[in-house]
């Protein structure tokens, strides 16, 4: 094998199936040694397998690649651990991280329960946080004993945490809260040869089976099916690799064959009175600004 990613340590988290599976497939084609985290629970959380983490680890190496795999869970500290420690043992380096595991657990927010906003929120935010943590302190100490890393992060939000969705107040606020971890790790990383981006996508997978149940074609030619999750990766593949130098606290969205650079939030237009408001003049000065500014774009599903 060979490409863009050659030589290369990659660790996926949540890659023994959908989003996951296709990110790490594609980066052992493009030349990387893949270690594959999968806890192989069940769409809603519950119960645990090895069976993801190894049936991919064993199609990578039939296809002539290198893999290895870490079962533990990555939204606590020592199976966070264990994955970034896989990588080293197995092949003494870790050059990317690609966080990608989450589950949802769907519900309109006045029927949302304390345990379902918990669930949530711990593996996709603190997932996110702890595998960051631990690999980010590797590449401190790499920096500050001399070996520079050219490291990667590519962190896994939502189009629900860039503009809301209905019925998903713990996923919109879990991948909403990726998009801060993702800017801030970019700006305290970037010191130690890390760039730090993230994606949100849409594709097929079984958090979103349901409402990409359909084959989706583009006209022109053969059926394309634009909901295949393998359409994101190679936007994850480049930003995993060394040739993203320079890339670095960006959000992309990526669906199908289109990405879209997205533009966050910015200061828009601002009123000024040199002194503090009466409240009676505070409607005027609003309204003002909003007519100043574009419409907000809508929550999913609203």
């Amino acid at each position: 094998m060979g490409g863009i990613c050659e030589g290369r340590v990659v660790l996926v988290t949540g890659a023994g199936r959908g989003l996951g599976r296709a990110h790490a497939l594609e980066f052992a084609r493009q030349g990387a040694r893949v270690v594959v985290n999968d806890v192989g629970v069940e769409p809603d959380g519950s119960g645990r397998s090895a069976a993801p983490a190894e049936d991919v680890a064993a199609e990578i190496r039939a296809a002539g690649g290198e893999a290895a795999t870490a079962t533990g869970d990555i939204a606590a500290a020592d199976g966070a651990a264990e994955a970034v420690d896989t990588a080293l043992r197995a092949f003494g380096r870790l050059d990317t991280l690609v966080n990608n595991a989450g589950f949802v657990r769907d519900r309109m927010l006045v029927n949302l329960s304390e345990e379902e906003w918990d669930a949530v929120l711990r593996v996709h935010l603190k997932g996110h946080f702890l595998m960051l943590r631990r690999a980010g302190a590797h590449w401190r100490a790499e920096a500050k004993a001399g070996r520079m890393p050219a490291a990667r992060v590519v962190n896994t939000s939502s189009g629900a945490g860039l503009l809301g969705s209905v019925g998903q107040a713990n996923y919109s606020a879990a991948k909403a809260g990726i998009i801060g971890l993702t800017l801030v790790a970019a700006a305290e990383l970037g010191r130690y040869g890390v760039a730090v981006n993230a994606i949100a996508p849409a594709a097929r997978t079984r958090m979103t089976e349901r409402a990409f149940a359909e084959r989706m074609a583009r006209p022109g030619g053969a059926a394309f099916d634009a909901m295949d999750p393998a359409n994101v990766s190679p936007l994850v593949v480049w930003l995993g690799s060394a040739e993203s130098e320079g890339v670095t606290g960006r959000v992309f969205e990526a669906e199908g064959g289109r990405l879209c650079l997205m533009d966050g939030f910015r200061h828009g237009p601002s009123a000024d009175r040199g002194a503090r408001w009466d409240p009676a003049d505070v409607g005027a000065a609003v309204h003002g600004l909003l007519r100043a500014a574009p419409a907000p774009e809508p929550a999913y599903g609203s």
